[in-house]
């Protein structure tokens, strides 16, 4: 794309005062000599001399100029289907500064953008190798034992074949996590938006939750007792954000604790639904870093705990989806609060 740059002589009309300051003061003094001087042939001389001064300089420095920023911008590929124009590029040095000092700025971003995606990349192949590695090294070493022989003992049949299915389990489920986060960021994942009660939808899942947060004696509970409260959104993406939320929770919750959920109004359109707990909290270096794929704040490779590695960032998709927000708040050792607005429903008042 070819920079069409302000028109200015200033240089030109600078240098070519000069030369004929210095050329007619010689003029003078030599006419002077030889005792001939013509006040109206110095005035003539003059100003041809500054006219063929300031069309010599005018021209030659628009062509350096064109010649060599040309080369830069075929150089840097700035250039896409068009080029220069056949008119002579001026002697505007200073939009021509700022028009490279743009792109250069500009090509700096790309560069840091390339170099954070190529880490991206780089901790995401690693984080899917390492994830992916376990369950299958975990059914292969269920196989090869059955085939050296144990599958000739009914109960270690069965036992090895259960823990393979296991191992398969996990495979799918991480395999489904990663296509519904590909479709969410492409796009190519519709929302089928309805009106419900969040309440309603918000209690379900305490439902489905209820013997795994028992397990760690975690109570679910709303912080009040609401009415219900309508809005417009895809249900079964919200209950999965509910739930990954939810589950989240539980699993890094102190035994006997409490996830709370309550459902505010923020503005007059809107709701924010928030998930409180009193576990072990996130440190802030990590915060920045948590709807990444994969990303886990307990560096150690630990998956004791289980899941994909998924669930933050898939809740960050669907919210995104929904174009939506959400927030996060915690304190190491004091717990967390994750938060995210939905649009209330419109034709039904809450």
């Amino acid at each position: 794309m070819a920079v069409q740059l302000r028109k200015s002589y200033k240089f030109a009309l600078k240098s070519s005062s000069l030369i004929t300051f210095f050329l007619t003061g010689f003029y003078i003094v030599f006419l002077n000599y030889k005792s001939q001087l013509d006040w109206l042939m110095v005035l003539a001389c003059a100003l041809v001399c500054f006219v063929v001064s300031f069309g010599i300089i005018q021209i030659r420095v628009e062509r350096f100029i064109y010649r060599r920023v040309k080369k830069i911008y075929d150089d840097v590929s700035l250039l896409e289907s068009s080029s220069f124009s056949s008119k002579p590029i001026t002697t505007d040095m200073k939009t021509l500064i700022l028009e490279i000092e743009k792109f250069a700025e500009g090509k700096k971003i790309e560069i840091d953008t390339l170099k954070i995606r190529e880490e991206y990349r780089k901790d995401f192949l690693g984080n899917v190798s390492h994830e992916l590695k376990t369950p299958l090294f975990t059914v292969q070493g269920y196989i090869l034992t059955l085939l050296d022989g144990a599958m000739n003992d009914k109960k270690i049949r069965e036992k090895y074949l259960t823990r393979a299915n296991k191992g398969v389990e996990r495979l799918i489920y991480i395999v489904k996590d990663l296509d519904l986060i590909t479709k969410l960021e492409v796009g190519e994942l519709k929302l089928d938006r309805v009106e419900f009660d969040i309440i309603e939808l918000i209690q379900n899942v305490f439902d489905l939750l209820e013997m795994k947060a028992g397990q760690k004696d975690i109570m679910l509970t709303f912080d009040m007792e609401y009415a219900p409260i309508y809005v417009n959104a895809d249900k079964e993406k919200i209950q999965q954000l509910v739930s990954n939320l939810l589950v989240n929770s539980i699993k890094y919750g102190h035994p006997n604790g409490t996830t709370e959920v309550s459902v505010e109004n923020l503005i007059k359109n809107k709701v924010i639904i928030r998930v409180t707990d009193n576990g072990y909290g996130i440190p802030k270096q990590h915060i920045p870093r948590l709807f990444e794929r994969f990303y886990r704040v307990d560096q150690s490779g630990s998956r004791s705990e289980g899941g994909s590695g998924l669930g933050l960032s898939i809740v960050k998709h669907i919210i995104e989806a929904h174009e939506e927000k959400i927030y996060v708040e915690s304190e190491e050792g004091i717990g967390s609060e994750f938060s995210f607005t939905l649009e209330k429903a419109k034709n039904i008042s809450s």
